[in-house]
């Protein structure tokens, strides 16, 4: 059983160690750690505590932080993340200091070395739960000239297109609900619920975006390096216009080493946040960014700026210039001419009635002094053949991704719901003889591999494996397959003849050559 008293200085020392808790202030932590453990007086002798100082995450702490909470009855059970996320936040500086610590940082040693310490103590105050995350499983699709990569998450519910849109009116239409959403100013020090995360130990930056009042903040989930979400002050609904440029423009340049991209801003293809703007960047290139031109164009109103339509799965135009105002004035063009553009021959409608349903993704990052623009085209629209989005993954691939295909994803790194590590493994056992395929039952709709019976059927049809091993691998190579798939379910102009036709007609119609 954990020794209370041993406790407290563990997390005195930790928190001088990696928090950094000035040695001024470890009287009144430690009282504060005493009063919260229900402990009259502090321990005399710890012993060796030096192994504290070796610590790369705080997982052990916090493991004990609980234990000892349950012990004591100071918690039901159930709640130990929210008690132990409280005493995380004790140990961290104020939200105050850590802004200072971070702008101080930043003028005497540039942005990567503030980033660094600001991304450190994320992660030494269990806000980016660096342990969990890494249990996500993950994996490289090398295509060609072109690459995906692929995750199951572990850490994230899956959630489905209808209800995200819901949130676009509902959340922000609950009077009395506090905070009103996850991503809200109001979380910070928030002690949470049981259907709401703790946020005392989330720590923010602030900073202006389009001279507004915007912060950031790491992500707890963090689907590639450094993930940072830049989020506005005000809790209002995403959307794409000329602003939005600016605000990503100015992203870069406070955060030169990150790249940042806004999600498209309509439900199936707007990410699952869609009442709150924000967008999500991060030290990370992502493999769409690293996918070469396919064509090269120009503009002459616009003569400094670089045109490419880039060689992905789906429809990106890339824009390249040093001179900001110009490549800011031509992305302005390309929402307003993308907004109102309708080519029935690729399904591409404007509008249904008042419903808007083209958008865009644009994300941006510096090179030097150049900055680059990717601009990811999107549209929302529904059918009787596709309910779910004729531009959204088809339904033959939903038994492993069904959730909109978001910012992220667009990029090329797939997100994949945590049910199917189990899944795919019961697949592979089932491909190689290991547990007997028996049609009958996988088709009965109460079995839990119901939703992969085709999937399962083909992968029978072409012969079982010899061992696991080769298994594993055909159920990796159909995922890989799947997600290409998808990607190309999300281009509004495919890479056909009527696609390319498409394509032109709509750089044309700004006078782009």
């Amino acid at each position: 059983m954990t020794d209370g008293k041993i406790l407290v200085e563990k997390l005195i020392r930790y928190a001088e160690k990696f928090l950094h808790l000035n040695p001024r202030d470890e009287i009144y932590t430690r009282n504060l750690l005493l009063r919260e453990f229900k402990l009259s007086e502090p321990c005399e002798d710890a012993g060796d505590l030096s192994f504290i100082d070796a610590l790369t995450v705080p997982d052990i702490i916090v493991s004990e932080i609980e234990d000892y909470a349950l012990s004591k009855g100071l918690i039901e059970k159930g709640y130990e993340n929210l008690y132990s996320t409280y005493i995380m936040g004790i140990l961290s500086p104020l939200p105050s200091k850590v802004n200072e610590t971070f702008c101080k940082i930043k003028a005497e040693q540039g942005i990567i070395k503030a980033c660094e310490y600001f991304y450190d103590l994320s992660v030494k105050n269990n806000y980016v739960q660096k342990t969990a995350i890494g249990r996500n499983l993950k994996w490289t699709y090398p295509d060609g000239d072109r690459y995906l990569e692929i995750t199951v998450n572990l850490s994230k519910p899956e959630k489905d297109n209808k209800e995200i849109a819901k949130l676009l009116t509902a959340a922000g239409n609950k009077k009395g609900k506090y905070p009103l959403c996850l991503l809200c100013k109001e979380n910070e020090g928030f002690e949470g619920t049981l259907t709401h995360p703790a946020r005392e130990n989330i720590r923010t930056i602030s900073l202006k975006l389009g001279g507004e009042d915007w912060f950031v903040q790491y992500s707890p989930y963090a689907y590639f390096n450094e993930h940072m979400i830049a989020i506005s002050n005000k809790h209002a609904p995403m959307h794409i216009a000329e602003d939005t440029v600016v605000k990503v423009l100015d992203f870069v340049d406070y955060f030169p080493n990150y790249m940042v991209g806004s999600n498209a801003a309509l439900p199936i293809i707007g990410g699952s946040i869609l009442n709150h703007e924000h967008f999500q960047g991060g030290g990370y290139l992502m493999p769409m960014h690293k996918a070469p031109l396919k064509k090269k164009y120009r503009s002459e109103k616009y003569a400094s700026v670089s045109v490419g339509r880039v060689d992905w799965y789906n429809s990106v135009l890339r824009l390249e210039s040093k001179n900001r105002a110009e490549i800011a004035a031509l992305a302005t063009d390309i929402i307003k001419e993308w907004e109102k553009f309708t080519c029935e021959e690729c399904d591409i409608y404007a509008n249904s009635g008042e419903v808007r349903h083209n958008s865009l993704s644009p994300v941006a990052r510096k090179c030097g002094d150049s900055y680059i623009l990717d601009i990811i085209l999107r549209n929302n629209r529904t059918n009787e053949e596709f309910p779910d989005g004729i531009f959204h993954a088809h339904p033959e691939y939903h038994n492993i991704k069904k959730e909109g295909i978001g910012l992220i994803e667009a990029m090329g790194l797939f997100i994949l719901p945590g049910r199917l590590k189990k899944q795919l493994n019961m697949i592979a056992e089932l491909l190689c003889g290991k547990v007997k395929y028996d049609k009958t039952e996988i088709e009965n709709a109460e079995n839990y591999l119901y939703a992969h019976r085709n999937m399962i059927a083909e992968l029978i049809s072409e012969g079982l494996s010899d061992n696991m091993a080769d298994a594993e691998k055909r159920v990796t190579e159909y995922v890989n397959l799947v997600c290409k798939n998808i990607l190309f379910n999300t281009a509004v102009f495919k890479d056909d003849a009527v696609g390319n036709a498409g394509f032109e007609k709509f750089l044309n119609s700004f006078n782009i050559k």
